[in-house]
């Protein structure tokens, strides 16, 4: 019986992601609210060409990691589907987890469990984007949704991003699968600007799957992609190079965050917050606070002197919510397995192809949202 609960649970997540998935998604692709008095029942079926295929990329991914472990013959629950309202901006989940019920794993079935996840979505995803390059719409549909641009021809992008005073903005970053499958598949007279990207739904989908999939295979803790580190070169170098990307990660994240041409007052406010916050991001990387007090001065520094520098230059701010809860939550290092043996060629084969992939997925600037 209480098996049966577990199960409809699962399936309760799972079906209220649907629907928050697919209210996000008929909000960025037809611009209206889920609460406007204008939105109908055709627009939540036009959602669900954004929920669909981005919740099949999901939940390979995650069943990728399920029936791995099942077949290690380690204890783990189905994946537990984490529903978001449909506020402004939200894509209605924060993705997926599955909880593994036994302490005492080996490396390779930590590489195994890790990297079935993040492949298998990957694939479902490429098949997506590559349906949704070959199958984009006249650029005209884009009035479909700006009927406002429609006055301007298929030249708006030339006036339309200028003058738009009191509206927010979204431009779509790209990473170098997205540009390759962009140049080897689309017709450019239909290719969207990258400021309309998020109304077409298969691209959406696909293009967040690639920043999900990047995140996820970050060589960094108990992520896949530290796994497949650690399961590759072993925990002494899998703790340097963790280390030392978790550190490139929130210097970038957090360039231009304290520029020094802020007045006085905020400056110092400024720098005793974020400076509190760097702290305690950097207390994952396992060392004594005296170490861990100077990365934290010398990343901020390093920050504060480029910014002073290059006038400018920004890095992404958005990674630095993630950053912190890879410090405080999941850990920079990787706990030593319960025994060190070593991985197959077929292994190590996809370990390298995973980290590729890491490559070709991340995406700098995933989406860059200008306030009016």
């Amino acid at each position: 019986m209480r098996r049966q609960l577990r199960i409809l649970f699962h399936l309760l997540l799972m079906v209220t992601t649907f629907f928050t998935t697919t209210w996000a998604g008929s909000e960025w692709v037809t611009g209206k609210n889920v609460w406007m008095e204008n939105y109908s029942m055709a627009d939540f079926y036009v959602g669900m060409h954004f929920s669909i295929p981005f919740l099949l990329i999901l939940t390979f991914h995650e069943f990728g990691h399920y029936l791995t472990a099942r077949l290690n013959h380690v204890p783990s629950s189905l994946p537990y589907y984490i529903p978001l309202p449909p506020f402004p901006l939200s894509i209605g989940t924060l993705g997926a987890i599955i909880r593994l019920r036994s302490r005492h794993i080996t490396i390779r079935e930590h590489f195994d469990i890790g990297i079935a996840g993040p492949l298998a979505g990957f694939v479902i995803a490429l098949i997506i984007l590559i349906y949704g390059f070959l199958t984009l719409p006249p650029p005209e549909y884009i009035f479909q949704i700006h009927p406002e641009y429609e006055k301007y021809g298929l030249g708006y992008a030339d006036y339309v991003y200028e003058n738009q005073e009191g509206i927010i903005d979204i431009f779509i970053g790209k990473n170098l699968l997205f540009l390759l499958l962009e140049h080897l598949l689309a017709d450019p007279a239909r290719m969207p600007n990258p400021h309309e990207i998020m109304h077409y739904p298969y691209l959406f989908a696909g293009f967040l799957a690639l920043v999900f999939t990047s995140l996820n295979l970050l060589p960094v803790g108990q992520l896949d992609g530290g796994h497949v580190l650690y399961g590759l070169f072993g925990y002494r170098i899998h703790r340097v190079v963790a280390s030392g990307v978790f550190m490139a990660f929130m210097f970038y994240a957090g360039l231009g965050f304290v520029h020094p041409a802020l007045p006085a007052g905020e400056l110092w406010w400024y720098v005793a917050g974020y400076g509190f916050f760097l702290y305690l991001s950097f207390t994952g990387l396992g060392l004594p606070p005296r170490e861990t007090l100077m990365y934290t001065l010398l990343i901020f520094a390093l920050q504060l002197g480029l910014t002073w520098l290059i006038p400018g230059i920004k890095g992404y701010h958005g990674w630095l919510l993630f950053g912190f809860i890879l410090g405080r939550l999941i850990g920079i290092t990787h706990p030593k397995a319960a025994w060190e043996e070593p991985l197959t060629p077929t292994r190590k084969i996809l370990g390298w192809i995973a980290l590729v992939i890491f490559v070709l997925t991340f995406t700098p600037n995933p989406i860059e949202i200008s306030t009016p």
